[in-house]
């Protein structure tokens, strides 16, 4: 690891020529298609043009970009004569965890919802999952998907800042004014929307260091403190707990780097700026620690949403409600109120016992894993923007490991898209022989 402390440095780390970064992204049409599909998918899934232009919205176009990804890959992988998947840890992982929902589905508390659940979300989201470990196998991809990740995140961030300067308010005279959410898939509520932004902003902070531009170094700084603000904006409480990991993660690994001045003057400058914070914020952060005084009760409904979630695991450990049932288990177990355990794990736990969430915590341990290995890959090549995309990936999945005990996301594309760029980062630190499936 003495390469650490030196990788900065031109002699030590020298830039890739263009033959060589063509190299490292060599593959087909189709591959190149599938990728760019992919993309695609993404920028509907978090933006959805649909809704600003209303003549896209027969189109389906998040459907048509998933499908062109999926078959562009698999004519891909059939024409050139490569296996159709890279068999991973995670994957294997992810298949388990699928195959356990499928086993427990004749002993579901409905077993046709749990079956249209699975073909409706769930499938779905793992689908992306699976494209994302197999396409994006090498160090440019990587940089574009992060890149690009990035870049979508600006338009969300600036309608939170829109939203709050122009009142754009759930309740207007609420004891708490919060703004609305995107009208997307990942950001319908201001507390999905500080998730998605905090996911993204430690890619951000990993492409500016990465960067080998003045300019485009700012460029991705700008677009991290962009993301930071529209976190702060949405008033999410665990929003502003992962923000704070973020920083003290940011500021631990910063230490060590030739920059650390910069990150202690960024220090600095935020604490400078704390009496600029909107009002009311500092208020209701203070019930993070007190929950009885939320004005807007939902603290307490959570909690006693956990309770009950608690007590059905306690009583059903084995098999659960059956998957996407969390929501009738609790309706059982403390009345119906239709909604889901605000609780990742307890998600998994309810609708699939105790050996469901082992699984999926298996499988959040085996990706943090990935990340390891590509960063000791990286060190090894050297490839300083790979390892700093591997660490970016890294703080990502922590935070939504702490993310996960606030939101019910537990089959959404929050996790599932980080998941996937973790494994492909690996993959892309590999080398030909383990960067592709061919």
């Amino acid at each position: 690891m003495a390469l650490m402390g030196e990788w900065w440095r031109p002699e030590t780390a020298p830039a890739l020529s263009g033959q060589a970064s063509r190299d490292l992204d060599a593959g087909t049409w189709w591959s190149g298609a599938s990728f760019a599909a992919l993309m695609a998918f993404t920028f509907v899934l978090l933006l959805a043009p649909q809704g600003f232009v209303p003549a896209l919205a027969p189109l389906r176009i998040g459907l048509l970009t998933a499908v062109l990804a999926l078959a562009a890959y698999l004519f891909d992988r059939f024409a050139g004569g490569g296996s159709i998947t890279r068999v991973t840890p995670e994957i294997v992982a992810a298949a388990a965890l699928v195959i356990w929902a499928l086993a427990t589905l004749p002993l579901s508390y409905w077993p046709g919802g749990s079956l249209a659940f699975l073909l409706d979300m769930y499938f779905k989201t793992l689908a992306i999952f699976w494209l994302l470990a197999n396409v994006v196998d090498t160090r440019p991809r990587l940089r574009r998907a992060a890149g690009c990740l990035v870049l979508m995140t600006v338009p969300l961030a600036a309608f939170a800042v829109h939203a709050f300067a122009t009142g754009q308010f759930i309740e207007a005279d609420g004891p708490v004014r919060r703004i609305a959410g995107v009208d997307a898939p990942l950001t319908q509520n201001p507390n999905d929307l500080a998730l998605m932004l905090n996911l993204v902003l430690p890619l951000a902070l990993a492409l500016a260091q990465a960067a080998e531009r003045a300019a485009t170094r700012l460029a991705f700084l700008a677009c991290a403190l962009l993301d930071a603000i529209g976190v702060i904006l949405t008033f999410s409480r665990a929003g502003f707990i992962c923000l704070a990991l973020i920083a003290i993660v940011s500021l631990w690994k910063a230490v060590r780097r030739p920059w650390k001045g910069w990150a202690f003057a960024a220090v600095v400058l935020a604490l400078i700026a704390a009496p600029l914070l909107p009002r009311g914020y500092l208020d209701r952060l203070s019930t993070i620690g007190d929950i009885q005084s939320d004005p807007t009760g939902s603290a307490q409904e959570r909690w006693s949403d956990t309770r009950a979630a608690l007590r059905y695991v306690a009583a059903h450990p084995l098999l659960g409600a059956g998957v996407g049932m969390n929501v009738l288990a609790l309706n059982e177990a403390r009345g119906a109120s239709w909604k889901n355990v605000h609780n990742v794990y307890l998600q998994y736990a309810v609708d699939l016992g105790l050996p469901g969430v082992a699984l999926f915590v298996a499988l959040l341990a085996l990706c943090l894993l990935a990340t390891v290995e590509a960063m000791r890959r990286a060190v090894a090549m050297p490839a300083p923007d790979l390892f700093l995309l591997a660490e970016g990936l890294q703080i990502s999945l922590v935070v939504f490991a702490v993310a996960a005990l606030f939101h019910p996301v537990a089959y959404h594309f929050y996790f599932y898209y980080v998941a996937g760029l973790a494994i492909a980062a690996r993959a892309a630190a590999g080398g030909p022989a383990e960067g592709t499936n061919r």
